[in-house]
C-alpha cells in the first residue's frame, strides 16, 4: 500500500505545481530509487490527460562519467536532450540521492566544464518559463542519504519533508494558495522599492532593484517553497557579504564564503573550506561573478539547515543570493552557465533597508 503522503504529494505536484492538462508532454526526471514517488507521479499525469516521459537515473553514473569522460565528452550536449527542453510542456525534477557526497572526488575544473556545457539548456528552460511555455518543479523524495545530511532519522526526515510541503494538511493545494496570498503582499511592497541594503555579520551590501519584478514563490516552481526574489540591476551591487551557511555545489561544501562586489562584479572571494572550487566557479564565464538573484526566505516551518538548498533557501529568517544566471521574468539580463544559491542567516542582527527605511530586522519583516 502506498504511503498516503506520497500520493498527496504527487497530486499536489501534478495538479497545482505544474498544472498538467490534457495533451501535455511531461518529463519526469529522477533517480530510479525514488520509484514509489515516480509511480504516483506517472499515474497522476496519466489521469490528468498528459503524456509522461520518464528519465530515470541510476546512482553512481555521474562519478563514472567524470572519472572517464574526455573533455570533448564533458562538453557534449545530447541533441535529444536539447529537443526535450525545447518541446516538452512541463518537467518534474525529483530531488533524491543515494550518496550526497558522491561528487566529492571530482575535479573542480571538470564540474565547471560540465556546467558551461549545459548552459544552453538552462537558458532555454529559463526563457521558456518566463514566456509561460514551460512549467517545471523541483520536488524532494525522502531517502536515507538526505536524512543523514540533515542529521535526522529517516522517519523524522520523512515527516520534515512532507510537513514542509504541506501535504500533512487536509487540503495542501488550499494551503499553498493561502501562502501565495500572504507572500503577494510582500511582493507588492517590494515592487515599489528602488534600492536595497543588507546589513549583518561582516556584511554591508547595497544594490539597485529599480524596475525589477519580484516573484512570489508559492509552490509552483519548487516544493517546498516559501520565498520572494528578484534580480538586482547588474552593475549596481557594491559592498561585502559573509554567508553564514555552507554553499553546496553538486554535493560539495564551501564554508564561510566571503564576497566583495564592486560595480556588480565579485572582486574578492574567500572561503575557509572549498576555496578552490569557489574560485573555479567564479571563472565559469563572464556572468558567474554577478548576482542573478536576491531572495528572502519566508517558510516558518523550515527551521533547520539540511544541506539541501531545496529546503534551506526557503528557511524563514534567511536571505540567499545566487551567483550567475538570472530568471528573465524578473527583468534581469545576466546570463551564465551557473545559478548557485548561497544562504545567510539574518535572525541575529540582520537588517534590510529599502530606500533607506528599515523594513526587516532579525529575520522578520516590520510593519
Amino acid at each position: 500500500m502506498a504511503d498516503p503522503r506520497v500520493e498527496k504529494l504527487a497530486k499536489l505536484v501534478v495538479k497545482y505545481s505544474v498544472r498538467v492538462k490534457k495533451g501535455d508532454e511531461v518529463m519526469i526526471a529522477g533517480a530510479a530509487d525514488a520509484a514509489p514517488f515516480i509511480r504516483e507521479l506517472y499515474g497522476e499525469v496519466i489521469k490528468a490527460g498528459g503524456y509522461p516521459l520518464l528519465l530515470a537515473g541510476i546512482d553512481g553514473l555521474s562519478n563514472i562519467f567524470y572519472e572517464h569522460a574526455t573533455d570533448e565528452q564533458i562538453k557534449h550536449v545530447s541533441p535529444f536532450k536539447k529537443f526535450l527542453y525545447e518541446k516538452a510542456d512541463a518537467m518534474i525534477g525529483i530531488s533524491f540521492s543515494m550518496n550526497t557526497r558522491g561528487m566529492t572526488g571530482v575535479q573542480p575544473e571538470k564540474m565547471r566544464m560540465g556546467s558551461v556545457a549545459n548552459a544552453g539548456l538552462m537558458k532555454t528552460m529559463m526563457e521558456r518559463t518566463a514566456k509561460g511555455d514551460f512549467r517545471w518543479v523541483a520536488v524532494p523524495f525522502p531517502g536515507n542519504a538526505d536524512a543523514q545530511e540533515g542529521s535526522m532519522s529517516l522517519s523524522d526526515y520523512e515527516r520534515f519533508v512532507f510537513s514542509s510541503c504541506l501535504v500533512d494538511r487536509d487540503d495542501p493545494i488550499a494551503e499553498w494558495k493561502t501562502v501565495s496570498k500572504m507572500q503577494q503582499r510582500m511582493v507588492d511592497r517590494l515592487d515599489r522599492v528602488r534600492e536595497l541594503r543588507f546589513v549583518g555579520l561582516d556584511t554591508d551590501l547595497k544594490m539597485s532593484v529599480a524596475g525589477r519584478k519580484w516573484i512570489n514563490c508559492d509552490g509552483q516552481i519548487n516544493l517546498p517553497d516559501g520565498e520572494v526574489f528578484t534580480t538586482p540591476v547588474e552593475d549596481s551591487v557594491n559592498g561585502t557579504i559573509r554567508f553564514t551557511y555552507p554553499g553546496i555545489y553538486m554535493g560539495r561544501e564551501i564554508e564561510d564564503i566571503r564576497l566583495t562586489f564592486k560595480g556588480g562584479k565579485v572582486v574578492k572571494a574567500s572561503a575557509a573550506k572549498g576555496e578552490e572550487l569557489l574560485k573555479t566557479l567564479l571563472k565559469a564565464d563572464k556572468g558567474s561573478t554577478s548576482l542573478g538573484e536576491v531572495a528572502i526566505g519566508t517558510n516558518p516551518g523550515i527551521t533547520r539547515f539540511t544541506k539541501n538548498m531545496l529546503f534551506d533557501e526557503k528557511m524563514g529568517g534567511t536571505v540567499h543570493m545566487a551567483l550567475g544566471a538570472c530568471y528573465p521574468e524578473t527583468g534581469g539580463k545576466n546570463t551564465s552557465a551557473i545559478h548557485w544559491d548561497i544562504l545567510k542567516d539574518m535572525k541575529k542582527g540582520g537588517k534590510i533597508f529599502a530606500d533607506g527605511k528599515l523594513i526587516y530586522k532579525d529575520g522578520k519583516f516590520l510593519g
